[in-house]
């Protein structure tokens, strides 16, 4: 799973990869939502994740909009605000200090949408398993 992780800046960017990264993700630290979009057509991620004070309702629209955004599920964090005190515009935000382990693989899992092309079932290639074409 490709999981591009958005944060303010570096240190909190690569807080981000290294977070995800143990959780067996291929990580790509990302500074800044303007940087986002063309992170995104090089690294082609299956989940972005971004500090959830950094995406107001506007930006996520845009996204939506964006290929290779556009179907990408987007997950809001936070190290500092804990669920209850809510962030503006977003409709949910995980406070990761809260997680374990089984908890974060949980949420990757869930958040999980293959890219690429899936052969149907049964019409593989003679001596080959049905994969996503990447």
């Amino acid at each position: 799973m490709r999981v591009l992780c958005v944060g303010r800046h570096e240190f909190l960017s690569e807080h981000l990869v290294r977070y995800f990264a143990e959780l067996g993700a291929d990580c790509m630290a990302v500074v800044g939502t303007a940087a986002v979009p063309e992170a995104a057509s090089r690294f082609e991620p299956h989940l972005v994740v971004c500090e959830g004070d950094l995406l107001p309702p506007a930006l996520l629209e845009t996204w939506s909009h964006m290929s290779p955004l556009a179907g990408t599920p987007v997950l809001a964090v936070s190290l500092t605000c804990r669920p209850e005190e809510g962030l503006s515009g977003t409709a949910g935000v995980v406070y990761l200090p809260a997680l374990d382990r089984d908890q974060a693989l949980a949420l990757l899992a869930g958040a999980f949408r293959p890219r690429g092309v899936q052969s149907p079932h049964g019409l593989g290639m003679p001596g080959s398993t049905s994969a996503a074409i990447r």
